[in-house]
């Protein structure tokens, strides 16, 4: 099962910055120990305000037990609180394995963005309609997946809720591509850009 886990750290005063430094590099090597055991995927920064010190990480685990085990295992969980929430498969999710096999994603190049779908189809829909569209969200899905637009893509809890990973050459790129989506009209959106965190194992990779 995946997660996706905010993690926020405050420093207590007075700490002094070798002390600082110190954990830090414990964290980034027991990123990459758990980068290798397959439970971290992937590290993110969010938007940042000054002094701000926060980041959004890709987790899998058998279950909440063995993924609290995971983050306790982490150096800065001294100085840090976890958010978690818990990913469920999406039908038209590109990593899915029951996915049929296709040509590689183009590179789309550019930044990652997280993006929190909320689909309300409005009541006096018909049924036919709610079907078809859902049907070309599902192909035009797969036509971004084959760009390299969208990475991956989640069911959250609450009813129509969905998490996406995408790459878009900015925020107004990133913009059309919603605006793209035929379900777009039904849905709201909260859009957050990502930066590349030093630790992230995608870097590993390159």
């Amino acid at each position: 099962m995946e997660y996706l886990v905010t993690m926020t750290t405050q420093v207590p005063d007075g700490t002094a910055e070798a002390a600082v430094q110190d954990i830090r590099t414990r964290e980034a090597g027991r990123s990459r120990q758990l980068a290798t055991q397959g439970h971290l995927l992937r590290l993110w920064r969010p938007p940042l305000q000054p002094g701000e010190w926060r980041t959004l990480g890709l987790f899998a685990a058998d279950g909440g037990a063995e993924l609290e085990s995971v983050l306790a295992s982490m150096p800065l969980r001294v100085w840090r609180t976890d958010e978690v929430t818990a990913l469920s498969p999406h039908p038209d999710d590109p990593d899915r394995p029951t996915q049929k096999p296709g040509p590689a994603p183009s590179p789309a190049g550019g930044r990652e963005f997280l993006t929190t779908f909320t689909v309300s189809v409005p009541g006096d829909t018909a049924p036919e309609t709610v079907d078809a569209t859902t049907k070309r969200q599902a192909d035009r899905a797969r036509d971004l997946a084959r760009r390299g637009n969208l990475e991956r893509l989640w069911t959250l809890p609450g009813p129509g809720r969905a998490l996406g990973l995408w790459q878009a050459p900015d925020p107004a790129g990133m913009n059309v591509i919603l605006a793209s989506l035929p379900l777009y009209a039904w849905m709201s959106v909260q859009t957050t850009p990502l930066t590349p965190h030093p630790s992230d194992p995608a870097l590993a990779k390159d």
